[in-house]
């Protein structure tokens, strides 16, 4: 009689890169358990619920993951050892080029893994706004950083420039999923970035101000 080999270990790490994988291209509630099952080995229910709880357990789970990893590329926006512009370069850049890679699904997990939640997935949706609202926050900081740093004029141009860096930020999602090249999303946030330097308080400026201040 022949032996039957030993049952293939379930391998929890690459489970859940598979899992990442099928909510970042797919979105959370296009993603069937029998797809996230298949993905795993074609491990069975029981197993899947032994290990995750829910597929919603399991997507907070990949959305960790996601951050820990490819997220990381907006990490310079909370380093405050970087000028402030720098950062917001950095984060851009870096997310530019992770969003339009080929190695894995495009765009943004957070900007459109939960963009059409029916009412029932309400805290999935609010799982990934709140992510959302983190890197506004960040933005926001580093914006404001740079005006109390005298480098940015505190102006009405200014007072929206977090805005419009957000609402490019999470517009990269849509054009890299539309096959936008990484080389062309480059050369747009080259663009973005002159909103910023437009608004750089030119040094004669200050000095001029300072004077008048002085006397």
């Amino acid at each position: 009689m022949a032996r039957t080999g030993r049952p293939r270990e379930f391998d929890r790490d690459r489970a859940i890169d598979a899992a990442t994988a099928l909510f970042w291209a797919q979105g959370y509630e296009p993603t069937s358990l029998t797809q996230l099952k298949a993905s795993m080995g074609n491990i069975s229910p029981a197993s899947f619920y032994a290990a995750f709880g829910s597929k919603e357990a399991l997507f907070r789970e990949v959305v960790q993951h996601y951050l820990a990893t490819y997220g990381q590329v907006m990490a310079p926006l909370w380093d405050e050892s970087l000028p402030p512009r720098e950062a917001i370069e950095r984060a851009l850049r870096g997310s530019a080029r992770m969003q339009s890679a080929c190695t894995h699904p495009t765009g943004c997990l957070v900007v459109s893994g939960a963009s059409n939640c029916s009412p029932e997935n309400e805290p999935v949706r609010a799982l990934l706004a709140a992510e959302r609202q983190r890197t506004r926050t960040g933005i926001r900081a580093c914006v404001q950083r740079a005006i109390a740093n005298g480098e940015l004029n505190a102006s009405p141009a200014t007072d929206v420039l977090p805005d419009i860096l957000t609402t490019f930020f999470h517009g990269m999602t849509c054009e890299a999923r539309d096959g936008m090249r990484p080389d062309t999303l480059d050369a747009a946030v080259t663009s973005l970035l002159t909103l910023w330097d437009i608004n750089v308080v030119k040094q004669g400026t200050e000095k001029r101000a300072k004077k008048t201040l002085t006397g």
